[in-house]
C-alpha cells in the first residue's frame, strides 16, 4: 500500500490548518510555503476539499482556507476517500463477480481483513489527533534545537 502525494498534501494542508486557521482563514499561499506543497496543485486540492464539505473557502482580501468542521469530526479515512477514494487491494474486492474463483480464492479473505482493518485505523485517527501529534513533534524539535516553543492559545 502506497499513499499518494495527493493524499498527503491534502493532509499536511488539513493539519496545518487545524494547527493555524482556527482565528482566521490561512491563505494557500501560506499553507503551501509552511508545507513545501506547490501552491497550484494545493490550490486543486483545497478546491476538491472545500466541494466535500471539509474545507470553508472565501476569497478576497479577508479570505482564505478554514475547516469546515471541527478536527475532531474529520477522520483520515473520510480524507483519503475525498481525495482517492476507495482503493480495494484487490478488484475482486469490490466486485467479486468479475473473478471466477472469488468464491473458493483464499487470498481474498486476507486482503479483505487487511483493507478492514486498513479502513478502521483510518476511521479511528481524527485530524485532531493528527495536529496534537503534529504540534509536540514541532515542539520537541524546537527543543532538540534549544529555542523555545512559542504559546499557542
Amino acid at each position: 500500500m502506497r499513499v499518494s502525494m495527493r493524499v498527503d498534501y491534502g493532509v499536511r494542508a488539513l493539519v496545518d490548518l487545524a494547527l493555524h486557521a482556527m482565528d482566521k482563514p490561512a491563505q494557500a499561499g501560506e499553507i503551501a510555503a509552511r508545507q513545501h506543497i506547490p501552491e497550484p496543485y494545493l490550490e486543486q486540492l483545497m478546491t476538491t476539499l472545500h466541494k466535500s464539505g471539509l474545507v470553508a473557502s472565501r476569497r478576497g482580501p479577508q479570505g482564505g482556507h478554514t475547516l469546515a468542521k471541527a478536527p475532531a469530526e474529520i477522520s483520515l479515512g473520510q480524507i483519503v476517500v475525498t481525495l482517492e477514494g476507495r482503493n480495494a487491494p484487490l478488484d475482486c474486492i469490490e466486485t467479486p463477480t468479475g473473478c471466477g474463483v472469488y468464491t473458493v480464492c483464499a487470498q481474498r479473505d486476507v486482503w479483505e481483513s487487511v483493507e478492514k482493518a486498513f479502513i478502521d485505523l483510518l476511521e479511528a485517527t481524527s485530524l485532531e489527533l493528527l495536529a496534537s501529534t503534529q504540534r509536540e513533534k514541532e515542539e520537541l524539535a524546537l527543543r532538540s534545537e534549544g529555542r523555545v516553543p512559542r504559546q499557542r492559545k
